[in-house]
């Protein structure tokens, strides 16, 4: 096995010039390697880059310049092998209407030039929770099975890279945890590769080993999900008061929220403020202390104070 699911080296994408509009540069200069059997993120917000570097990785659109090699295939040099290497769901639902699941999966995986023999039809659909809808055109479909179809024709050739684009953008509950279910044995039990864009950033909080931030066609951070959450030195100490204060806490770098519930949550910066700090500046309130918590940053904190910095560079 490959150490690197994917390698990209200067990976540039330059759109024309269209209705007296100039050249739109779309990626500039991506470096990335992305560990094979990693649940890896790609994140950043709309126009920063993502669709373009899945439709690049997918074969769908050409790049401008750089090198990309997939399971240890260069697209230029191997380009049927690379993309033979690689599944992706997309985020549109793009499936025949008249063509029933089981249908969908045999010519998927007969463009693939995978062998009768070889097909897995019944068990993917199993997986997918498709097998009663096996013989029902897509066009009846809810839009919750129309996803799992999707899913299901990314994965008929056993890719060793999977790349899930937004798969659970406005999709119940249900099944969202039916798609997460199927990556995670996906992972551990083949050890299938995993890219994951998605909205949801508590979701990616959850799910990835590592995570990569796009903002305007660069990569912005790169790191394990743990270490971009420690990267935030802001803390929130949450006090419960034993009544209602007369007057908040005060002092250098701190900011006080009240609650609804009454609670004061303290923000501070670690850097230059302590936590005997914050609660020396809640006694000088004359404050009572009820109950005492911590609470840890999480992705969103990460991903916005990383894009607004990048976008104010």
């Amino acid at each position: 096995m490959t150490r690197h699911a994917i390698e990209i080296r200067e990976l540039r994408k330059t759109y024309a010039a269209q209705a007296g509009e100039p050249p739109k540069e779309a990626l500039k200069g991506i470096d990335l390697d992305i560990p094979a059997g990693s649940v890896f993120g790609l994140l950043g917000p709309n126009g920063a880059g993502k669709s373009t570097l899945i439709n690049i990785l997918a074969g769908l659109v050409l790049k401008t310049s750089g090198k990309v090699s997939i399971w240890g295939f260069d697209q230029d040099v191997n380009p049927r092998q690379s993309r033979a290497s690689i599944g992706v769901m997309p985020q549109e639902l793009n499936l025949d209407p008249f063509f029933p699941p089981r249908a969908a999966l045999e010519v998927q995986a007969g463009l693939y030039g995978v062998p009768k023999s070889q097909r897995r039809t019944d068990e993917i659909l199993e997986m997918i929770g498709l097998s009663d809808k096996a013989n029902a055109y897509a066009r009846t479909l809810s839009g919750g099975m129309r996803r799992r179809l999707l899913l299901g024709k990314a994965l008929v050739h056993h890719p060793q890279v999977l790349v899930l684009d937004e798969p659970t953008a406005g999709v119940d509950i249900e099944l969202r945890q039916m798609l997460w279910e199927n990556v995670r044995r996906l992972n551990a039990e083949r050890g299938t590769t995993i890219i994951l864009t998605t909205h949801y950033l508590e979701e990616a909080e959850e799910m990835c080993d590592e995570i990569a931030i796009i903002n305007h066609g660069s990569v912005i951070a790169r790191d394990s999900t743990a270490n971009l959450l420690g990267k935030l030195d802001t803390k929130c100490m949450v006090i419960q008061p034993d009544t209602p204060p007369e007057r908040l806490p005060q002092g250098p770098g701190l900011e006080v929220e009240t609650r609804k519930d009454g609670a004061l949550a303290i923000s501070y910066h670690a850097l230059t403020t302590s936590a005997e700090d914050v609660l020396g500046a809640v006694r000088a309130a004359g404050i009572t202390i009820r109950d005492v918590r911590t609470e840890q940053a999480d992705l969103e904190d990460v991903f916005l104070k990383l894009t607004r910095s990048a976008n104010a560079a």
